[in-house]
């Protein structure tokens, strides 16, 4: 009988450490997840990634997880350490996974005001600016006016457009974006 392989335990991906909030990969070894695949910060020749980050990569089996005991931490281990720090992880991380699975390089937003900055198809962070910033929401779930404007705002003079991520109970995406008109 064969062996079946569990997510996250793949022996192709790299080893990571779980701190906390984020997800760190020692010496060199995400160099190419950081070079090709546009993941994390680099700080010296640590790899920090967000939750967010490190759950795709874990459910692609890109990466091994452990925790600071040495124990593989889980996919579901993970969603739960996720929605323990923020309790919308699980509308965000939908939502990065579905702008990730369709080409597009996502990064954190956060000196924006927004969740995620998002770059068109093919362009990397440094090579030309996010086109998106994009506020994952659930549906049925409101903004005030005031909310709705600051938001636009920050898009505006951010020079970026603004995307409402709305995730639907079956956890699908749907995306709007909202543009300036001049009459």
């Amino acid at each position: 009988m064969a062996k079946e392989k569990s997510k996250g335990n793949s022996k192709t991906g790299a080893d990571a450490l779980l701190m906390d909030d984020r997800v760190i990969i020692p010496d060199t070894k995400g160099d190419e997840l950081f070079t090709r695949g546009v993941f994390g910060v680099k700080h010296g020749k640590k790899l920090t990634l967000s939750l967010t980050e490190a759950l795709f990569l874990a459910e692609k089996e890109k990466l091994i997880i452990k925790n600071r005991s040495g124990r593989v931490v889980s996919v579901k281990s993970l969603i739960k350490a996720g929605m323990r720090e923020e309790s919308n992880f699980w509308t965000k991380y939908l939502v990065f996974k579905d702008l990730r699975d369709r080409g597009y390089v996502v990064k954190t937003a956060l000196k924006f005001g927004a969740d995620f900055r998002v770059y068109d198809r093919g362009i990397k962070p440094g090579e030309d600016h996010a086109k998106w910033i994009v506020y994952p929401v659930k549906e049925g779930s409101t903004l005030t006016w005031n909310e709705f404007s600051a938001k636009n705002r920050v898009a505006h003079s951010t020079k970026k457009r603004l995307m409402i991520a709305v995730v639907d109970e079956e956890d699908d995406v749907s995306y709007w974006e909202v543009r300036w008109i001049r009459p």
